[in-house]
């Protein structure tokens, strides 16, 4: 019996840490540094959020540097308490309207993030960034971060293929989107379009006001021949009266 007991307690202890090494797997896979938006629609404002969910193989995290697409020219960071940021300008070559009455002559390359204590593994924090977002509806946006630790460094810089394999160090990107509900203009159509009032001709009055004298006079003669009708008849029968009381 106790032989038994033995084997059925090494046979769950061994279920057990398999199970383990595949959450721990699963968790591992998973954890990456990662972006959301508050909105992915193209042209509009988002505050992305990235994600720091762990260090460098075990060594705390003391610095993350997140790059800017080239389409994305300025962005405002968050302050975060416990984390020094700075923005990394890049000069443009031609300068670009910023919507205010005047140019952008550089555009935020990089925000770094540098903590002012190392975040120790198995602790997560997250970073926020305002931007206005481009206007290209399905245009990729990707954003290469490098994580420094104590002991050395992760780069999430590589770019994910549609339809491949999701890479070792997959840099973290979002997709534009449409506006919900968006839809082409309309455009008026026969059903849609107001009708015109018909158009009648000169010649189609005339014709038209001579039908009714027409038919006004025709209905006079007919009355007419009714009257004289029933007065002729009348005296007819007076004489044959007439000629009986002679006769």
């Amino acid at each position: 019996m106790r032989s038994a007991l033995r084997h059925t307690l090494r046979t769950a202890a061994v279920g057990t840490a398999a199970l383990g090494l595949v959450l721990f797997g699963a968790g591992a896979a998973s954890a990456h540094v990662t972006v959301s938006a508050t909105t992915t629609v193209a042209g509009s404002y988002t505050v992305l959020t990235v994600s720091v969910p762990h260090g460098c193989d075990g060594s705390g995290t003391t610095s993350v540097a997140i790059s800017m697409p080239e389409q994305i020219i300025a962005v405002t960071p968050t302050i975060n308490q416990g984390w020094d940021v700075e923005k990394k300008m890049e000069k443009l070559d031609t300068p670009v309207d910023n919507g205010h009455g005047g140019q952008y002559t550089e555009r935020v390359d990089q925000v770094v993030y540098t903590a002012k204590d190392p975040l120790p593994e198995g602790f997560r924090d997250a970073f926020e960034l305002s931007l206005k977002l481009p206007e290209e509806v399905g245009a990729k946006l990707v954003f290469p971060a490098i994580q420094k630790c104590e002991k050395g460094e992760t780069p999430w810089t590589e770019v994910t293929e549609e339809g491949a394999d999701e890479p070792e160090h997959p840099a973290p990107f979002i997709v534009l989107t449409a506006a919900e509900g968006a839809a082409p203009t309309a455009v008026p159509t026969e059903s849609t379009a107001p009708s015109a009032a018909p158009v009648i001709a000169p010649s189609q009055v005339s014709a038209d006001s001579a039908a009714s004298s027409d038919s006004g006079g025709s209905g006079v003669v007919g009355w007419l021949g009714l009257v004289l009708g029933a007065i002729g008849a009348a005296a007819g029968v007076t004489a044959l009266v007439r000629s009986r009381k002679t006769s």
